[in-house]
């Protein structure tokens, strides 16, 4: 008799964060399609969640809603999520005590990013202690925690006894990220200007993204600003010679205006050397979009020759070479690495942990 992999949903309704539901639900639809013969694939759900997956051979949906589920398992009771081979493309699962040896029960989880340990200041203080709360949990009861990169793996190691539990699988960019046929009616709705450069990164660092465009005589396009973030933004923009008119602060866009918005860019300046999986990167990659990278051992693992990577104080000259001679270079050198992931891949791989644990 075959396996039966049981994976966390708990977005499907109440999003959390944009980039891990749609991770989550697409490596859902991944491991359906590549489910060694004999196995099967469960979602386990918050009250009130429907899933619309195809292929999932059942449901078990549980009697907490989302809030209450999180809560839940951070203090170590499960409610009624049940045993078995258990996968969470987050840190959400119900981390207890199992018998993977005799009961083979298996529960995994994923880590994206390692804000809420080096720069905690970023995040809600709620999601900090939550994470935090929840990789302590992890530690004592998860048989491995996956990161997206080596780099991550590298530092979880050091603010971890996780050992050789650490297990390295990629994301990708979501299975819906097409250019939309409407992207200049999208653009526009933006009030986007004819030629930008698109910048992502923490506050801290986006002076060295609004510098890049200054210097290409383009304006910045700010992607993924906290809410109420933008009279601070303008203002370092303003600082460094961008005027406010030309610093177009955007907060959480939609899968759709995300590839609207990366069709018509001229370049793409990442300033985040956090350790943390760089989604806007690899989405501009998708779309052949030249992508400059601040110095990290993330960019190097994920962006490696796909894209410009440099100090900070080299990413205006690297961006004027990106929207001027290296532009078709770069396009393509990056279109090629991004197809280096894929959601089926890291569904390959998930069933491979599992097989191995």
């Amino acid at each position: 008799m075959g396996a039966r992999l049981r994976v966390v949903l708990d977005q499907l309704t109440h999003v959390v964060d944009g980039n891990h539901a749609f991770a989550s639900s697409d490596l859902a639809a991944a491991l359906v399609a590549t489910a060694p013969s004999g196995c099967e694939v469960e979602a386990i759900v918050p009250a009130g969640a429907e899933v619309s997956i195809r292929g999932i051979a059942d449901v078990r949906r549980l009697s907490l809603a989302r809030r209450e589920l999180a809560g839940s398992w951070q203090l170590g009771i499960p409610a009624g999520a049940g045993d078995g081979l258990i996968h969470s493309a987050t840190l959400m699962a119900p981390l207890v005590r199992h018998d993977r040896v005799h009961d083979h029960d298996q529960t995994t989880v994923t880590l994206w990013d390692l804000r809420a340990w080096d720069a905690p200041q970023l995040l809600p203080k709620s999601t900090v202690s939550w994470q935090r709360a929840m990789l302590k949990r992890a530690v004592k009861h998860a048989d491995a925690v996956v990161v997206p990169s080596h780099a991550i793996a590298a530092r979880l190691g050091e603010i971890t006894k996780l050992g050789d539990r650490i297990r390295v699988i990629s994301g990708a960019v979501p299975s819906s990220f097409v250019v939309p046929f409407d992207a200049a009616a999208r653009r526009t709705a933006l009030s986007l200007p004819a030629s930008y450069v698109v910048v992502t990164g923490a506050a801290d660092s986006l002076e060295t993204g609004f510098r890049a465009a200054l210097v290409t005589g383009r304006d910045a396009v700010v992607l993924d600003a906290p809410e109420g973030a933008e009279p601070a933004l303008a203002e370092i923009a303003a600082a460094v010679g961008l005027p406010e008119a030309r610093a177009h602060i955007r907060g959480v866009l939609s899968t759709e205006d995300r590839a609207a918005v990366f069709a018509a860019a001229a370049a793409m300046v990442a300033t985040d050397a956090g350790a943390g999986w760089p989604w806007r990167a690899v989405e501009a990659m998708t779309l052949g979009v030249p992508v400059v990278a601040v110095e990290s051992g993330v960019h190097h693992d994920v962006i490696a020759d796909g894209g410009m990577i440099v100090d900070a104080a080299d990413a205006p000259d690297a961006a004027v070479d990106a929207v001027g001679d290296g532009a078709r270079r770069l396009s393509v050198l990056g279109a090629d690495r991004s197809r280096s992931f894929s959601w089926l891949g890291a569904a390959e791989r998930v069933w491979g942990l599992h097989a191995d644990l």
